[in-house]
């Protein structure tokens, strides 16, 4: 995430300009304090606005956490959709799907603590945007997987779902440890592994 330079408190920015900065604010307060102990006024301190300009943008907090998992969430899907459109045979969508996790725990802001590690799960708007991102990504891959082996749709989905959780959960550890695998080997481990298993579905030929 590209973060937007803090004007000094009272300087106008066009309305796109401001709710990004207010957006860069609010996520370096909830990534360090958590949604639950992030405050209004400590967002707005950061931003240097005056807490009724941030009220303008974001009627309240969970309007604010709500715009910045919808910007997290698209990003992860992009992502991975880009990775499926490249050219190349279905080994190299592979290591570049899980390539494109890693590289979203390692995006600026740490954005994907709060796709991956929300504290909100039990709110339901939080929980629907989640359990969608997850879902399509899920599916873009499962589309893939069905052209390619003729699998029908629910195992297809499966596949999807399993090689999606497999590369999420892989890229996070690596993160949480430290990262001594260099990112491009740690997700090409992780790939080759995914391929021994996907590699063995029978291609449908065309």
């Amino acid at each position: 995430m590209t973060s937007t330079p803090m004007p000094t408190r009272g300087q106008r920015m066009p309305r796109s300009e401001r709710r990004a900065q207010l957006l860069d604010a609010a996520q370096a307060v909830f990534v360090q304090s958590g949604y639950h102990a992030a405050a209004m006024d400590e967002i707005a301190d950061r931003a240097g606005v005056s807490k009724p300009v941030l009220y303008q943008h974001f009627p309240g907090k969970l309007d604010l956490y709500l715009a910045l998992l919808d910007k997290h969430c698209d990003t992860l899907e992009s992502l991975v959709r880009a990775a499926l459109e490249v050219g190349g045979d279905n080994e190299v969508r592979v290591e570049r799907t899980v390539a494109a996790y890693f590289q979203f725990v390692t995006s600026a802001g740490a954005a994907f603590r709060m796709v991956f590690e929300s504290d909100l799960t039990s709110v339901p708007q939080v929980r629907a945007r989640l359990d969608a991102v997850e879902m399509n990504c899920a599916e873009a891959i499962a589309e893939v997987i069905a052209e390619d082996t003729g699998a029908d749709d629910e195992r297809a989905l499966l596949l999807g779902s399993a090689l999606a959780g497999m590369a999420q959960v892989a890229a996070r550890h690596w993160l949480a440890q430290g990262g001594d695998v260099p990112e491009g080997e740690a997700a090409r481990m992780i790939s080759a592994l995914a391929w021994r298993g996907l590699g063995s579905f029978p291609k449908v030929e065309a």
